[in-house]
Order: C-alpha cells, then sequence, then structure tokens
C-alpha cells in the first residue's frame, strides 16, 4: 500500500526523470559531455528517489530474489544442450514428413476418390 510520502517520491522520480532527458536535448549547444553528464546524474537522482520509495524497496527485494534464485539453477552442460538440439531438430524433422504425408494422403482421398477432379 503506498503512503502519501511514496506518492510523492514517485512523482519526484518521474519528474526529475523528465528534466534530465529535457535537459539534455535542451543543452545540446553545450557539448556532448555536458548533456550526458546532466543526464546520468538526472537519472541518478530519479532512481534514488524511486529506490527510497515503498514500490522501489520492493523492486530491489524482488531482484535479488530473483538473482538468488538464478543462481540456484542447474545449467546443461555443452553436451546436454547439443543433445536436446539435436532431440528437437530430429522431431522437427519428423514431424514435418508425418504431416507433409497426412496432407498429401487427405489431398488424394478428397480429390482422386470422393470428388473424382483429378484424373
Amino acid at each position: 500500500m503506498s503512503t502519501g510520502a511514496d506518492k510523492a517520491k514517485l512523482a519526484v522520480a518521474v519528474v526529475v526523470a523528465v528534466g534530465a532527458i529535457a535537459a539534455f536535448y535542451l543543452l545540446s549547444r553545450q557539448g556532448a559531455i555536458v548533456q550526458w553528464a546532466v543526464l546520468l546524474v538526472g537519472l541518478a537522482a530519479a532512481v534514488a528517489a524511486f529506490a527510497s520509495s515503498e514500490n522501489g524497496r520492493q523492486l530491489l527485494a524482488f531482484g535479488r530474489d530473483s538473482w538468488r534464485e538464478v543462481k540456484k539453477v542447474v545449467w546443461p552442460t555443452r553436451k546436454e544442450a547439443i543433445q536436446m538440439t539435436a532431440y528437437v531438430f530430429a522431431f522437427v524433422a519428423v514431424m514435418s514428413v508425418f504431416l507433409w504425408l497426412t496432407d498429401k494422403t487427405l489431398e488424394w482421398v478428397f480429390f482422386d476418390l470422393i470428388l473424382g477432379w483429378r484424373k
């Protein structure tokens, strides 16, 4: 649940981010270094304002939990990945032949046997 202070922090974050982007374009005559410095400082301030809100803390906690779960994943070895890829390609090849044969059989049944369109 958001409090008034959290809503204000989110509003500040949005205003600062929009201001940083606007300043980036407005300071085009000052040079690229000034433009990028203003943009990066403004976006960093917006991120800091967002991170201090309850939504920001929840997002950071979610990111930490997600990273912890990614570390638990057992990734396949190169050999296993190649084998699984080969299985998928083989299945696709077999299935495509099966579907082609099914299509040609149905075409023969309908057009040649039932309708007699082909002679």
